[in-house]
């Protein structure tokens, strides 16, 4: 084989920016050709740990980035065929104007179509719409003997279901059909409160999943005490034409969407809408020091976060980049944890009458010196059926915090002995330290999994430094 076609050697990463694997990166256009011989396929490299990272320094990685064509899109149906690599980004500045949106979003649009669908992404309206894999019509997978298979709900089902949230371990996606959503305007109407408790956090969150259709809470997650929990409850809907702004801005429509609408093949009209304009990014320009990320500094963070919001209750019009993407305003945040790198660990633990299992685990974070800068937690509904999707009924609380390369571990084998007491699970994008026995004790349906990879993947060619790691994969 070519040494061309086994890509570059270079050292890669995930957002967390820990750990940093060598691998070979195959970047181009055609999925048909790149995908033919690689062990594994990645996007933006939005996930936070290893689960895009390649298990050894010759496996190839096909990054699907330049991939990123949208295909064919009915405006009457709402159904878009597009390649693995478009990005979120792209797909909202081309459908929000068009009042149309992606069923189900994450935290950042810098993430692609086929890595939504690896993760199985959800997002605040989960207790509603479910997990992404619920409105994907249909997938085109190149699977490790070489073959593309389309498989669908109705078309080689159990293949589906296990790509559906499988990390990329059942082939390669080549370009996938979606359902989008249909949206009365591309402006959002937000209610946000400040409360002052994890009970009071918990209880705002049901009582609003009957109501809102979107709902999360940050939560300081460095309080103790009756101060434990306490956050800023966020709940949202899609306004009505006669509540989003009357006037046009001359900025209202970017550059970028102008030019890339009419790339999107449409069997009919699809006017635009006066929608949000793009908005310039502030960029974090180096590492910061890791003396800035002390405990002092984020305590003072999450009380000042706190009690700005001001006053206790807000309603408001505001911008969906805003809404759904705070983040995303800010490139390069992930400098802001050092040069050491920083993990996320996101569980969902189950509903409990008096809260306990979220307790629990907030007063075990903070015991066992966990600190970070971010808490978000959410009311998941059903779980999907995708054979290892994250969610299931309960309370997701997902931490950001600094990697320290003794401690880290430590506190995540403790975090993990407390989600598996309370009958929970973690998210496989964020996770970086999970042992394998603590993952297979807490996952029932890892032998269905494992049984429908095994039918299409015998060799074990399809593979990551996480499956390595928690799969018990072959490097």
């Amino acid at each position: 084989m070519p040494t061309a076609d086994r890509g570059l050697a270079c050292e890669l990463t995930g957002w967390g920016r820990y750990p940093v694997v060598r691998g070979r990166e195959i970047k181009s256009e055609d999925l048909y050709a790149a995908t033919a011989l690689a062990n594994l396929s990645r996007g933006l490299a939005r996930s936070y740990g290893d689960s895009s990272l390649p298990a050894t320094e010759n496996d190839v990685v096909v990054n699907t980035s330049l991939a990123n064509r949208m295909l064919e899109f009915n405006p009457q149906t709402g159904v878009l065929r597009a390649e693995a690599g478009v990005s979120l980004w792209q797909l909202n500045r081309v459908f929000l104007p068009r009042k149309w949106f992606v069923p189900v979003s994450p935290g950042t649009q810098f993430v692609t179509l086929g890595g939504m669908i690896a993760s199985d992404v959800h997002g605040k309206n989960h207790h509603v719409d479910g997990c992404f894999g619920q409105h994907v019509l249909s997938v085109k997978l190149r699977v490790a003997d070489g073959r593309i298979i389309d498989c669908s709900p109705q078309v080689e089902t159990e293949l589906f279901w296990a790509t559906v949230g499988g990390m990329g371990l059942t082939g390669h996606i080549i370009e996938a059909t979606v359902q989008m959503k249909p949206i009365a305007s591309p402006w959002i109407w937000e209610e946000s409160q400040r409360i002052d408790g994890l009970d009071a956090m918990i209880d705002g969150l049901k009582r609003a999943a009957q109501n809102w259709p979107m709902t999360v809470g940050w939560v300081d997650c460095l309080a103790r005490g009756a101060h434990l929990g306490r956050g800023i409850l966020m709940k949202g809907r899609w306004a009505e034409p006669s509540e989003a702004p009357a006037r046009a801005n001359k900025r209202g429509q970017s550059p970028f969407v102008r030019s890339t609408l009419r790339a999107v093949p449409a069997n009919g009209d699809c006017p635009l809408l006066f929608a949000p304009s793009s908005k310039s990014r502030l960029r974090v320009p180096f590492a910061f020091p890791h003396v800035a990320l002390c405990r002092a500094s984020m305590k003072a963070f999450n009380l000042l976060y706190f009690w700005k919001h001001l006053p206790r209750l807000k309603r408001r019009i505001v911008d969906p980049q805003a809404f759904f993407y705070p983040l995303d305003a800010l490139d390069d945040w992930n400098l802001i944890y050092g040069k050491r790198g920083f993990t996320q660990y996101q569980c969902v633990l189950p509903h409990a009458a008096d809260n306990g299992p979220a307790r629990r685990f907030l007063e075990r974070f903070v015991s066992a010196g966990g600190m970070g800068f971010l808490c978000v937690i959410k009311d998941c509904g059903q779980e999907g059926r995708g054979m290892l999707s994250f969610p299931r009924p309960g309370i997701s609380i997902a931490l950001d915090f600094p990697i320290d390369r003794t401690k880290t571990p430590l506190l995540v084998n403790r975090l993990n002995e407390l989600v598996l007491a309370e009958g929970g699970r973690i998210y496989l994008t964020k996770d970086t330290f999970t042992l394998a026995e603590h993952f297979r004790a807490m996952e029932p349906r890892l032998e269905a999994f494992n049984r429908v990879r095994r039918t299409w993947d015998p060799e074990g060619r399809l593979r990551s430094a996480q499956s390595v790691r928690l799969l018990g994969d072959k490097p």
